[in-house]
């Protein structure tokens, strides 16, 4: 058994913004990571994604991205190298392929059982992230078997799919980007629609990011919005990074040739069935973006940026068929892959403290996990801020809780304990 102060599960970028704020306050501690640093990055992404954040965003407490293009968007190599370079910047006391298998409570702290052994610490920071495990509906045990499912952790590019249609489930950012690359394939591709947040890459000539970072709401805090659990429940914005920053939103995959029907609802028989919500919330993201784009106008006038950007517009509605369709045979329309881009979830299987909603989720406020001192949370969305998922969120929420650690150590040690 060997005993730290603190223990980080997860090398990603989170543990290690983590990591060197405990370093800073010379807090002994160890980060023990399943496989490799940047695992996530390196064994479940697709080949041709890239970040959805600017370069310029790509910044961890002590280290920043210092290329040539800072307009432009890291690929999945230069994503694993910039986090690589970081975790060697800063020393970080990382234990590569050390998986946990069990975090307990033990004689006042925590004991945490690896593959490599057993540590014994007062304090646990869970960094090992939000999207572990690719959530599939239930729906899924109805497809036929002649039916391949994929889901985005497993995909790596369209040739590894069967010639014949693909349905693309989810239209959030992975949704979209995975139907417009499958379908420029050649395959004929169908994309379900659910709730989604339409965004556009740039608007009046600057990134999407940079004014959502200028009106502050990348910086909004999970004790100032009125519905939190809704808020960390906001799909991931219609968004992608290229070269050429487009903007990839429903529109332009219609204007593919990609086929919009409604929300997956279920299968019979081999026919998938559809809402016939598609208008609808089409036209509430359509709404929502015109709310957006108000505020960001506002701002900008307010700042005395007018002069200095185009006029303000706004952007064509989505275009939905009069009778989108609400069933598809699979069989007869040569269906033979379905994508399941429904997003993620954690993997908490290995947590042995009662501290998970009956959801299966942690309950914690901003990252301070409930009814378990010492135990945090870093790299969720929202976790404290609106951009806690992305990688510049990571070193505010690292600051704050490692603020809050070292307090609770401090009260500790003068208790005695």
């Amino acid at each position: 058994m060997r005993k730290v102060t603190a223990v980080v599960i997860g090398a990603g970028h989170a543990g290690l913004a983590m990591s060197k704020n405990l370093a800073e306050r010379s807090i002994d501690h160890v980060v023990l990571e399943r496989g490799e640093v940047a695992n996530t990055w390196k064994t479940e992404r697709w080949d041709s994604l890239r970040l959805l954040t600017p370069n310029w965003q790509s910044q961890l407490p002590g280290h920043r991205y210092e290329g040539d293009d800072p307009d432009g968007f890291m690929a999945v190599p230069e994503v694993v190298s910039f986090i690589e370079t970081y975790a060697s910047t800063v020393s970080a006391p990382v234990e590569t392929h050390t998986a946990v298998s069990s975090v307990a409570v033990d004689d006042g702290g925590y004991r945490v059982e690896s593959e490599s052994g057993s540590w014994s610490a007062p304090a646990v920071v869970i960094a090992s992230g939000g999207f572990n495990v690719a959530h599939v509906p239930a729906l899924a045990e109805a497809v036929p078997a002649d039916v391949v499912q994929l889901t985005p952790t497993h995909y790596r590019g369209p040739d590894q799919l069967e010639n014949g249609g693909v349905l693309v489930v989810g239209a959030s950012a992975t949704g979209i980007q995975l139907a417009e690359e499958i379908h420029r394939s050649g395959r004929p591709v169908t994309l379900a629609v659910g709730e989604h947040v339409r965004m556009p890459r740039t608007y009046r000539g600057r990134d999407v990011q940079w004014w959502m970072d200028g009106v502050g709401l990348l910086d909004e805090r999970y004790d100032q919005v009125e519905d939190l659990v809704r808020a960390r429940k906001v799909p991931s914005p219609q968004l992608v990074g290229t070269p050429e920053r487009v903007t990839l939103d429903l529109n332009a995959l219609s204007a593919l040739g990609v086929r919009l029907v409604g929300r997956f609802a279920g299968v019979d028989g081999g026919t998938a069935q559809f809402s016939g919500s598609l208008r609808n919330v089409c036209a509430l993201a359509d709404l929502k973006l015109g709310r957006l784009l108000g505020r960001f106008d506002e701002w900008a006038a307010e700042a005395g940026l007018d002069g200095e950007l185009p006029e303000p517009h706004r952007f064509d509605p989505t275009e939905v068929e009069v009778s989108p369709a609400l069933t598809i045979d699979l069989a007869s329309n040569n269906v033979k892959t379905i994508v399941w881009a429904t997003g993620f979830k954690p993997d908490y299987s290995w947590l042995d403290v009662p501290v998970l909603d009956r959801k299966g989720q942690v309950r914690h406020e901003g990252g301070v996990v409930a009814d378990a001192p010492g135990m945090y949370l870093m790299g969720l969305n929202f976790l404290r801020r609106r951009k806690s998922s992305f990688i510049h969120g990571a070193g505010d929420d690292a600051r704050d809780l490692s603020d809050h650690l070292a307090a609770y150590l401090d009260e500790r040690s003068s208790n005695g304990r």
